[in-house]
């Protein structure tokens, strides 16, 4: 049984007497409920259920609209809010950029341009058309400083070919950049002692170049913000839809060059790793995919082999390494298979479990080649790939 609970002390009295105190008021709405105009005690557990009459509620109709028209210009407010504070992060951000598109231009292009120390065609290649991007850029300064978002913005996109431009340009003018510094004595110290001047706060020329490629991400950014803060009844908003256009469509076109540019690097690589030239890595419409160690097992029970397997757009390259002492060739790779993939059927053999390793199928006309990992998240990676790979040629 358990233990009843100790009675409740009683308070002694001014007369030195031991007596329960006098009942204290409960507070209206504690236990009680609205019932019929009386107050009454509610079990506890209960539900209360609180009825209004048809004329509060026609009474309360006006207060109703007032809430809601209130809750839309709260939204309304709070978009304003969101607006200007994009606009004025996009106008100090602007300011930031043509300080240092400022030192280029002034310790930089101007000089150059007088002291004639690089010829006229080595200076546009590494410049290009940055004194009219930055001209540009102060132009769009002054309207975001008087607030004509909508009108400097569609001014501003009709200059977005230099950025294409200067973009497009900005890996060869890095290589140009670096043959001078090599070549020309004169150039290298005249940069140096450019460099040192206080403005540049240690900041290189090498790193002010790209500039205008991280400007042209932060641009399209901003003007989403912009237009999604933006009453669609408001004349600037269509201004902005378009700006936002022109931006995102050179940000893409962009994009596009820089893949471009890396799957060249790669397949360039790739062709340096195999032995001899027989096969042409570097071919057109053809894109790297993935790279990595792989054991093919031979179809007449021998040791599994270990091999270095490349997979591109369109083809699946076998090799192996060549030997440790080979004068030339010590640390490239010699091809044993090329695989084209617009015949091929891939197919997982296992490791369709949570057991170690995997095994794929690769079937071709006439030929079926294994694959093997120990690692299954590898062997189901490569399934991924290779599929897909497939799927696309044949699609």
């Amino acid at each position: 049984m358990l233990p009843r609970p100790a009675p409740r002390r009683r308070q002694p009295s001014r007369h030195g007497r031991d007596r329960p105190g006098p009942p204290r008021e409960r507070p209206p709405g504690r236990g009680r409920h609205l019932n019929a105009g009386r107050w009454q005690r509610r079990p506890a557990g209960s539900v209360t259920f609180l009825c209004i009459s048809p004329e509060v509620v026609m009474s309360d109709l006006p207060l109703l609209f007032m809430a809601g028209a209130n809750t839309v210009e709260e939204q309304r407010a709070r978009w304003e809010r969101k607006r200007s504070r994009t606009a004025k992060e996009l106008l100090e951000t602007e300011h930031r950029y043509l300080e240092q598109l400022d030192l280029v231009v002034t310790f930089f292009v101007t000089i150059l341009k007088a002291k004639g120390t690089l010829k006229p065609a080595v200076l546009e290649t590494i410049f290009g058309p940055l004194e009219s991007i930055c001209s540009a850029s102060h132009v769009l300064a002054l309207h975001l400083e008087r607030g004509n978002l909508g009108p400097g913005l569609e001014n501003f996109c009709q200059n977005l070919e230099l950025y294409a431009h200067y973009i497009e340009n900005l890996e060869q003018a890095n290589k140009t950049l670096k043959e001078q510094l090599r070549k020309n004595k004169s150039f290298r110290r005249f940069k140096k002692l450019q460099e040192a001047r206080p403005q540049f706060q240690g900041r290189r020329l090498e790193d002010l170049l790209p500039l205008p490629l991280q400007r042209l991400h932060q641009y399209k950014h901003f003007l989403r913000d912009l237009l999604e803060n933006t009453n669609p009844d408001s004349p600037e908003y269509q201004k902005l839809a378009k700006a936002v256009k022109s931006v995102s469509e050179v940000s893409q076109w962009v994009q596009d060059i820089i893949h471009k540019r890396e799957n060249s690097l790669q397949l360039l690589r790739v062709q340096k790793l195999l032995k001899g030239k027989k096969i042409q890595i570097l071919t057109a419409g053809r894109w790297y995919v993935r790279e990595g160690w792989l054991l093919v097992v031979p179809s007449k029970g021998e040791e599994l082999k270990p091999r270095m397997c490349f997979l591109f757009s369109d083809i699946f390259i076998s090799t192996k390494p060549c030997h440790p002492l080979h004068p030339l060739n010590s640390n490239k790779l010699a091809c044993q298979a090329v695989y084209p993939l617009h015949q091929c059927v891939v197919d997982k053999v296992f490791g369709h479990t949570k057991s170690q390793g995997g095994l794929l199928s690769l079937s071709f006309p006439h030929k079926t080649l294994l694959l093997m990992s120990s690692d299954q998240q590898d062997i189901n990676d490569w399934y991924q790939s290779l599929a897909a790979a497939v799927r696309q040629l044949k699609a």
